[in-house]
């Protein structure tokens, strides 16, 4: 699509800083930029890259300034980035129609304007709303609601009574509400606890490819508003998150954790049940989390704890080959000053003795000094 320099810029709520009538094709990285491409700088080392690029023109959120290329001048480069490329490269409509291949029960509810793509299976009771699109080689098992404006990719699977919310994405791969990991021992063997929840999505949740959100054992896996979740990660029975949280790849929440709102959940890291999680926490990369945490706090580490603590006692950590070193040194000097048990035993007796024989000597001299003086 072609837009002038000050259509984005209007666009942005930004300042065009040059030509306003300069013609933009595409948006591009500043290295893979061509003539025509508009291109963003969030520093000077990217502004100069980009000023050195064929780029026509950068969004930039500094106080920077080209003799070569238009700028376009934001609050935050990161962000008109976010919104600028749909404007050159907009997803398709949503297709509608039902593919000839898919089965639907005579009890569901379609919306004429949702689309259901071939080898789409969708049981008794369930819901599907309008502009929907169930992509293709999905299971929408019963009484399951979809809402408005969806989209189910390849080979995702909904278990029975999962609701989502509007515009919900759901990446290829995906299951939710499969059954909760509980189990009581009985006999030496393992007796499987029915999962008799659900799982319940929120509005404007993103899910990514390959993730398994199980259901409930009694009451539903909430998904809260907003809430972003990266590829491969696991969601146990009965977690709660709060709204926009962000949970990244790998990682796992085990079974009836909370999370507050607004929650950052980096990669690989693991969370134990029946925990909560604060409002604004943000536990970082491959932590392991033991133990409730306050809102706002900062946690990382194995066991996780807060942030300054555990960075002291990684300076600690990183000291303690030189304290070994001088300890060895010293080691090597004093050891031959030391004496062992048994030395030191035979050290006491001996000064024992050697008291006790000054004692007897000073004994007998006064009595020798008595018997002259009578």
């Amino acid at each position: 699509m072609l837009f002038t320099a000050g259509d984005i810029a209007a666009k942005l709520g930004g300042n065009v800083l040059g030509d306003h009538t300069m013609p933009l094709t595409g948006f591009q990285a500043a290295d893979r930029a061509r003539a025509g491409d508009l291109t963003f700088a969030e520093n000077r080392t990217f502004f100069e890259r980009a000023e050195q690029s064929a780029a026509s023109a950068i969004i930039v959120d500094k106080n920077f300034t080209s003799e070569r290329k238009v700028l376009i001048h934001v609050t935050s480069a990161r962000i008109a980035f976010a919104k600028v490329v749909p404007l050159f490269y907009p997803e398709p409509g949503p297709p509608t129609g039902i593919h000839p291949s898919a089965i639907i029960s005579e009890k569901a509810e379609v919306h004429p304007e949702a689309c259901v793509g071939a080898h789409v299976i969708i049981g008794d009771g369930a819901k599907i709303g309008a502009r929907t699109v169930l992509h293709g080689n999905n299971y929408v098992d019963e009484n399951c609601v979809i809402g408005e404006d969806c989209a189910i990719f390849h080979n995702v699977s909904l278990y029975p009574r999962t609701e989502l919310g509007d515009r919900v994405r759901i990446h290829a791969g995906t299951i939710v509400g499969s059954d909760g990991f509980g189990y009581v021992q009985e006999g030496g063997k393992h007796l499987k606890v029915p999962q008799i929840g659900n799982v319940v999505i929120d509005d404007d949740v993103e899910i990514g490819a390959n993730v398994t959100i199980d259901r409930g054992a009694l009451g539903p896996t909430h998904i809260g508003k907003g809430t972003k979740i990266d590829n491969l990660v696991q969601i146990a029975h009965n977690v709660s998150t709060g709204e926009n949280c962000l949970v990244v790849a790998q990682a796992g929440i085990a079974g009836s954790t909370k999370l507050g709102d607004y929650c950052t959940i980096a990669g690989q890291v693991g969370i134990a049940g029946h925990l909560r999680i604060g409002n604004h926490v943000t536990i970082a990369a491959q932590s392991g989390v033991m133990r409730d945490i306050n809102d706002g706090g900062k946690w990382w580490g194995t066991p996780a704890q807060p942030d300054k603590q555990m960075k002291r006692q990684l300076l600690a950590l990183q000291k303690l080959p030189d304290l070994l070193r001088r300890y060895n040194r010293f080691e090597k000097f004093a050891k031959p000053r030391i004496m062992t048990p048994e030395e030191l035993a035979e050290s006491k007796a001996k000064a024992e003795a050697a008291k006790a024989a000054k004692a007897a000597k000073n004994a007998a001299a006064a009595e020798l000094a008595a018997e002259k003086n009578a």
